[in-house]
């Protein structure tokens, strides 16, 4: 055999391998995080608040707990997070928000939400409507190619 296919086969191998490894270590982080899911759901209660601000800051600028920076990984202490601040009864908390919802979080507005910890999952107006989420504005390339492609009789891409 020539060293250049013997090559490609070693290197073929490793891929092969580094595949098959992630995929397993894919599984195990699917399934922890369906526990935490489940944790984080049956600790959960509907609280009302009054929200403050909200901000994404790093985990050591937002003012939580030392306990929780502590707990964290540190890979995952100088990234940043959805941050709320939140006036639960008397007293002003820095609760982190679930990234899917942050944007639909009113400021200086009254919310029902629904908290496990210091973890915000779901927010429901309390006084009057919520207000939309801001639509992102498509930038000029986004807008050429939908463009095209209506005029190609296309499905613009989603």
């Amino acid at each position: 055999m020539s060293t250049f296919t013997i090559v490609l086969l070693v290197i073929l191998a490793v891929l092969l391998i580094a595949v098959v490894v992630l995929y397993f270590l894919g599984k195990k982080a699917q399934k922890r995080q369906a526990e935490q899911q489940e944790q984080i759901a049956a600790a959960r209660q509907t609280v009302s608040m009054l929200i403050i601000d909200k901000k994404r800051m790093k985990l050591k600028d937002a003012g939580l707990p030392q306990f929780v920076i502590d707990q964290t990984p540190k890979l995952f202490r100088g990234s940043k997070l959805p941050i709320v601040k939140a006036k639960v009864g008397p007293q002003i908390m820095t609760l982190v928000c679930e990234e899917s919802i942050f944007d639909s979080v009113p400021v200086k507005k009254e919310v029902k939400a629904d908290v496990s910890g210091i973890y915000i999952t779901g927010v429901k107006g309390l006084h009057g409507k919520m207000p939309a989420a801001p639509v992102k504005k498509k930038s000029k390339f986004r807008q050429l190619v939908e463009k095209a492609q209506e005029k190609a009789g296309a499905k613009p891409i989603k």
